[in-house]
Formats: structure tokens, sequence, C-alpha cells
């Protein structure tokens, strides 16, 4: 095995370490063919995203996530299907809701009203639909 193959595995473990701690139900997920999946991006920048940035010296799970919900927010929270799986993610690697909530309020600065506005809702939603399962003893 080449020292860039050995490089990528490392890589690919790595980032089955950082889903796991984001959410242990991550823990079957897989990278592998990243490459093909998205030919499109570079091998560095996967590398960058899902090796050497994301490390345990670094900021936890819950923080990435926070920090992930924020840029989401500033963005308008457009991509519905993406902010609310953050917002899961968040809550299953310790986030509360209020901290949560805190991110999009502090987002308002930067993305305006409407785009608080609208990751509240998407937020509000995940926190139902969460406290619904949590009564129905899901």
């Amino acid at each position: 095995m080449s020292g860039y193959a050995k490089l990528f595995e490392q890589m690919l473990e790595q980032s089955h370490k950082m889903a796991r701690a984001f959410n242990p139900a991550l823990e079957s997920f897989q990278v592998h063919g990243f490459d093909k999946l998205i030919p499109t991006m570079p091998k560095d920048f996967i590398e960058m995203m899902w090796g050497n940035t994301f490390n345990r010296e670094g900021l936890d799970a819950k923080t990435r996530l926070l920090v992930v919900l924020a840029g989401l927010t500033v963005l308008g929270a457009q991509a519905d299907t993406q902010f609310k799986l953050t917002v899961r993610h968040a809550l299953e690697a310790g986030a509360t809701e209020r901290e949560i909530a805190e991110v999009i309020y502090q987002m308002a600065m930067l993305g305006g009203i409407p785009a608080m506005t609208r990751a509240l809702e998407l937020a509000q939603s995940v926190f139902d639909e969460r406290h619904r399962n949590e009564e129905d003893g899901g």
C-alpha cells in the first residue's frame, strides 16, 4: 500500500470516529467512494474536511455542529433537510435546545431576521418531533 493510500485510509478512519462523535447512530457511516460520488471535489479538500481538519485536539462535536448551524442560519436556512439533520446531530452531541436557539438568535445580526426566523422554525420542528417521540416512548 502506497504512503498516500495509507494516509487516505487513516483519514477515512478518522472521519468514522468524527461521525460517531457527532451522532452514535452514524456508527455505520461510510465515506469510502466520496471521490466517485463527488468527482469534482479534489482529494485534498476531502482530506482537509474529513481528515486533517477534524481531529481530537480541535473543537468537540457539539461545538462543531453549533458552528455549522450558525453558518446554515446566516445562509438563510434554505436547506431544510440539512438544517434539521444538523439540529438532530447537535442534540445527539449534547447541545441543548436553548443553546441551539441562542446560536440561531446570534446569527440574526449577520443573516438577518428572516434567516433567523426560518432557522428557528426548522429547529422548533425538530424539537417538537423529538418531544412527541419522547412522549410516545420512542
